[in-house]
């Protein structure tokens, strides 16, 4: 089994930053792939950013140039850094990984973390 948890989330005014972590652990043999992604109020869940093991990064169009995802291999963790933040970033942001184990590739999701943005 494997476990992501996030935390950095919070409530920040309109232009400021946050930073987002998500650990994994547990029963992994690589991570093939991780990101993030969003879901505002009464809005369906959308990507953000996404990191591959090798290090190719992909973001939605709408937070190019404010966002950068990161991860550190050793330590099975991956990064957001949120920056220029507006309102319409209000969401709860989720981590989500590409597991592979001994035996299987399984996609795992954290619990999710409030990202609020107001004055």
């Amino acid at each position: 089994q494997v476990q992501l948890v996030e935390s950095g989330g919070g409530l920040v005014q309109p232009g400021g930053s946050l930073r987002l972590s998500c650990a994994a652990s547990g029963s992994i043999f690589a991570i093939e792939r991780m990101g993030w992604y969003r879901q505002a109020q009464g809005k369906q869940r959308e990507m953000v950013a996404n990191i591959l093991n090798g290090g190719f990064t992909m973001y939605a169009d709408s937070v190019k140039g404010r966002f950068t995802i990161s991860r550190d291999n050793a330590k099975n963790t991956v990064y957001l850094q949120m920056n220029s933040l507006q309102f319409e970033d209000t969401a709860v942001y989720y981590c989500n990984a590409d597991v592979r184990t001994v035996a299987v590739r399984t996609d795992y999701w954290g619990q999710g973390t409030q990202v609020t943005v107001s004055s």
